[in-house]
């Protein structure tokens, strides 16, 4: 690592710049709001033996576990999302060992294997640009913090051992935008689509926003309601759950990002991967 660099001065760059930053070790923070306009993706990498039914559980999962790309068994280049090593490209990776959380790296040059498989899974970060355009902040990328991250009491659609409760990123919005938001963010099924709930956390089964089981807590201000959207750190529940000897993710709000372009808007977004 020649030297780090602050994530301010990474927002005024291009991509290249921003991924070269974060290959080298220069850059370790959360990608929220970098490289505007480029696809960002969650994470998942599993032995081969477990793919088949990860693939699964993201079909019939599509709102928490929009599958954009998967790689070919023992490649660690992701082509079809641009110029991706998947070994150094993340800013920082959960390693996970038979479910349980093993370690927090920067790197994979140590961990990779010919029988491992890459999953990149839709994220809520594209969204966000959409949102910056219309004039609607973003308070966790103004404050230059993780977006906050909540389990819930929502169940999943299991496959083979694959299954667990929804896990939902959360974002304050004002009560007359909420309708606006609702309509903008639904255009990106690729990106969880639409909220899954406005208003009461309890709904949801969350007891205390101050309180987030991954990010950052951010303040929901007089006039604002919580929103929630399905959220792709939703698989790190299944991992729990499904317990492989081996899953590696990216680390909540570090995501990859690629060199393709945000998908183009949809229509709206409908799914019953979840029941509400």
């Amino acid at each position: 690592m020649t030297g780090s660099i602050a994530y301010g001065d990474l927002q005024r760059l291009p991509v290249d710049s921003v991924r070269a930053a974060i290959r080298d070790g220069r850059y370790r923070g959360h990608t929220a709001g970098l490289a505007l306009g480029k696809l960002q993706t969650n994470l998942v990498i599993l032995p081969a033996a477990d793919a088949a039914d990860f693939s699964e559980y993201c079909r019939l999962n599509p709102r928490s576990c929009p599958l954009v790309a998967q790689g070919e068994v023992g490649n660690p280049r992701l082509e079809t999302l641009g110029d991706i090593d998947i070994r150094t490209d993340v800013p920082a990776y959960n390693v996970y060992r038979d479910g349980e959380l093993s370690s927090v790296v920067h790197d994979l040059n140590g961990l990779w294997r010919d029988d491992l498989v890459i999953f990149a899974i839709g994220c809520s970060f594209t969204f966000e640009r959409a949102l910056l355009m219309d004039g609607i902040g973003m308070r966790h990328i103004e404050e230059n913090k993780t977006v906050p991250m909540f389990r819930t009491s929502i169940a999943t659609r299991s496959a083979g051992p694959f299954g667990g409760g929804l896990v939902v990123s959360m974002r304050p919005v004002r009560r007359e935008l909420v309708e606006r938001v609702t309509e903008i963010t639904g255009r990106y099924p690729q990106a969880h689509g639409g909220p899954v709930h406005a208003g009461d956390p309890a709904v949801l089964g969350i007891e205390d926003l101050d309180a987030p089981d991954w990010g950052e807590a951010v303040e929901v201000r007089p006039g604002e309601i919580p929103v929630f959207w399905a959220c792709g750190v939703t698989p790190q529940n299944a991992i729990r759950q499904a317990r492989p000897s081996l899953c590696i993710t990216h680390a909540p709000g570090h995501m990859l990002i690629a060199d393709t372009d945000e998908f183009a808007p949809a229509g709206s977004f409908q799914s019953t991967d979840f029941q509400h």
